[in-house]
């Protein structure tokens, strides 16, 4: 069972990404999806998670406002829709999936490899 995280890059200040996040192997229907970054020298932080049942999402705030999670359930897909980019958001960004809504990382049971986003000043 893997997540599989894409549509990291390379972006300007100001600039916007989107991520995605798709399962292989099984369906992620039932699971509360997540998204974390880690930057270099740094613990593992919550960026935003959203309730597969009820689409409720849920942001840190140092992302509220620039980023958006979304999940398309035809496409079993969860995106982070990332504006307003700033060097400090430059991470790796993990994509996660468990049975509880929280910004644990270890509550999360599965996860995927990661996306680098590097934000340039």
């Amino acid at each position: 069972v893997q997540l599989q995280a894409s549509g990291g890059g390379l972006v300007q200040a100001g600039g916007s990404l989107r991520l995605s996040c798709a399962p292989s192997g099984r369906t992620f229907s039932n699971y509360h999806m997540g998204w974390f970054r880690q930057a270099p020298g740094k613990e593992r932080e919550f960026v935003a998670a959203i309730s597969r049942s009820s689409s409720a999402t849920y942001y840190a705030d140092s992302v509220k406002g620039r980023f958006t999670i979304s999940d398309d359930n035809a496409k079993n897909t969860v995106y982070l829709r990332m504006n307003s980019l700033k060097p400090e958001d430059t991470a790796v960004y993990y994509c996660a999936a468990g049975f509880r809504l929280t910004s644990v990382p270890d509550e999360y049971d599965y996860w995927g490899q990661g996306t680098l986003v590097t934000v340039s000043s």
